[in-house]
């Protein structure tokens, strides 16, 4: 049986500061085709040579997932600041309006880290550009030094709503994750929902309300140990179960 195709948004890099290239992370794809048991597929993020009806035509659904950019204010009304850090507008102009047609047509997303921002983002909520900086939260950047083992360590619990769809994935409403993000929601958009959150407050799982397919997302990395970890686990195999059903009743190409 043919797997589900998975559209795995990457990001832009610079080999020797000179040369170009759209890359995906080994991890997420590592996890989306031995956990969620799908065809991962790397999307480039450029609007001039990226149609979205071809992609969504094309792909099963589509995964977010972190990148060293940063959503630009702009697109949630807001200056930029120094604080916002660096961004990449094609990422933008290519995330947030396939984000919301794969919404309004029930095609399954999940997003991580900044892929979780741009659900937030594209569904009309705004984003903080520092979380450490402000009263009473902790600083949820990845630590500067360490090896990636110490890097992705899990370092906090996130409590979830009791008989929220989180829960039910995960089959606790208390779970430990790592945390290596910087950003992080101000305002959740009018049909965003935060089924989750850490210790000192800050939004960690999300989904659209009365969405017809998944849009669940998290705000930590899963693709770490996504094979051996209780929660990443079972959050990479429900998305793929989407997948899969979403391709069963085909309706990739029915739109």
């Amino acid at each position: 049986m043919s797997r589900p195709v998975v559209g795995i948004v990457s990001n832009n890099h610079l080999i020797n500061d000179q040369y170009a290239v759209h890359a995906a992370g080994a991890m997420n794809v590592w996890a989306l085709a031995t956990v969620s048991q799908v065809l991962p597929l790397i999307v480039p993020v450029d609007p001039n040579s990226t149609c979205i009806d071809q992609l969504m035509a094309t792909c099963d659904g589509f995964f977010f997932p972190g990148g060293r950019p940063n959503v630009h204010p702009e697109e949630y009304g807001e200056e930029p600041t120094e604080a916002h850090g660096t961004f990449d507008r094609n990422r933008d102009r290519t995330t947030l309006p396939l984000i919301r047609a794969c919404v309004a047509r029930g095609q399954p997303i999940m997003g991580v880290c900044l892929g979780f921002q741009e659900l937030n983002v594209a569904m009309g909520g705004t984003l903080y550009p520092e979380i450490r900086d402000l009263p009473g939260r902790d600083n949820h950047r990845m630590p500067p030094d360490g090896t990636l083992e110490e890097k992705f360590a899990l370092r906090h619990e996130v409590t979830l709503t009791e008989g929220g769809p989180f829960h039910r994935v995960f089959g606790s409403h208390k779970v430990m994750t790592n945390t290596l993000h910087g950003q992080g929601i101000k305002t959740p958009g009018p049909r965003i929902v935060i089924d989750g959150h850490a210790p000192d407050g800050t939004p960690e799982a999300i989904y659209v309300a009365d969405a017809p397919g998944f849009t669940l997302s998290v705000q930590w990395h899963p693709e770490w140990n996504a094979d051996n970890d209780p929660v990443s686990r079972p959050l990479f195999e429900a998305f793929g179960e989407a997948c899969r059903t979403w391709s069963a009743r085909g309706l990739r190409k029915a739109g």
